[in-house]
């Protein structure tokens, strides 16, 4: 595994306290209560899932700060490391779409962006090396649009 000499000059957020809305708590929850007991009841990003959102603090829709990750929102990355830039959209598993980048929630890199702030970084551990990625801004946040109920 590789992994940065510098990373205590990084302010890492992973383990962080996140803001979340309670529309997008609500139904992650409901996510992941309807795939326990199934086939998938055991995979380790329905565990990684609930301790953010265990460690979540509960945000009105309406008072979320424009620049927290939330459901649906496009958000603009620099991996620290490679210098390359890129944009997800954070989205439900069955709204997933790799080609139109649009990343599930339950991936590790979907799970580590919600409730992100621009200008926080976050660690991403592959399974050969460890990914420092920055949040450098939010391209689109529903609540700013004033959509609630995406």
């Amino acid at each position: 595994m590789t992994q940065r000499n510098d990373t205590a000059t990084l302010e890492i957020t992973n383990r962080r306290m996140i803001h979340i809305t309670d529309p997008d708590l609500k139904r992650l929850r409901q996510l992941i209560a309807s795939w326990l007991g199934s086939d998938f009841s055991r995979r380790n990003d329905l565990e990684e899932l609930e301790e953010e959102l265990d460690r979540g603090a509960l945000v009105g829709s309406d008072d979320i700060p424009r620049d927290v990750i939330t459901m649906n929102s496009t958000a603009f990355l620099l991996d620290i490391d490679t210098g390359e830039r890129f944009t997800h959209t954070l989205v439900f598993p069955n709204d997933a779409d790799l080609h139109q980048n649009k990343i599930s929630v339950l991936s590790p890199i979907g799970t580590a962006m919600l409730g992100c702030c621009i200008g926080n970084t976050f660690e991403l551990e592959l399974p050969d090396t460890i990914r420092y990625l920055k949040v450098m801004g939010i391209l689109h946040q529903p609540e700013a649009s004033g959509h609630y109920d995406l």
